[in-house]
């Protein structure tokens, strides 16, 4: 579990798409990073766009000011660095040939696999555990003032927040439960 948690911080997001990078990769196949691109560079046509691209200077700049590391390291990205969807790390796999380079295309396909369920499966549940708490807070305190004739203007104002607050999970679950649009190719 902890092996998908590394590895899952190593997945950006570049161009609305889900991507390692080539030093990240290199260093879980256990080899320097221009063995790798001499590898894919070897075998180019098993990388297309789709699996695998270079990051222009601008989105190295942005992905330079996201990961918090020491200047000697920034400065050893001589080049703008390559970026492999799941697909081009599948393939890399089968580029590099070692038992390394399976067991780590294992992993890392399953910590892709792991992020996509995560998105794919929003927190609803969640929302419906709050509102169901929230239900029960307002059924306590009414029940606790029940026996008093007069409520204190404190104890209105709550009431009054906790039925906005329902209100309030009850339209984010209404939003969380709308058909999403499908996602790929489209003839």
């Amino acid at each position: 579990m902890e092996e998908l948690q590394v590895i899952q911080s190593k997945i950006y997001e570049i161009r609305s798409m889900k991507v390692m990078l080539d030093r990240d990769l290199a260093e879980m196949y256990g080899v320097q990073t221009k063995v790798l691109n001499q590898a894919v560079k070897r075998n180019s046509t098993r990388f297309p766009e789709d699996f695998m691209f270079q990051l222009t200077d601008e989105e190295t700049q942005n992905w330079k000011s996201q990961i918090v590391t020491s200047n000697a390291i920034k400065m050893g990205v001589r080049r703008n660095p390559f970026a492999f969807t799941e697909h081009g790390v599948v393939m890399l796999a089968s580029v590099l040939r070692s038992e390394i380079a399976v067991q780590t295309s294992i992993l890392i396909t399953r910590a892709f696999v792991a992020i996509r369920k995560l998105v794919s499966t929003p927190p609803a549940d969640r929302v419906t555990e709050l509102q169901q708490e929230v239900k029960e807070l307002k059924e306590y305190i009414e029940e606790a003032f029940a026996d008093y004739n007069d409520i204190n203007e404190d104890t209105r104002i709550q009431l009054e927040l906790i039925n906005q607050t329902l209100a309030e999970l009850q339209s984010k679950k209404a939003t969380n439960d709308k058909p999403r649009p499908r996602i790929g190719f489209v003839k």
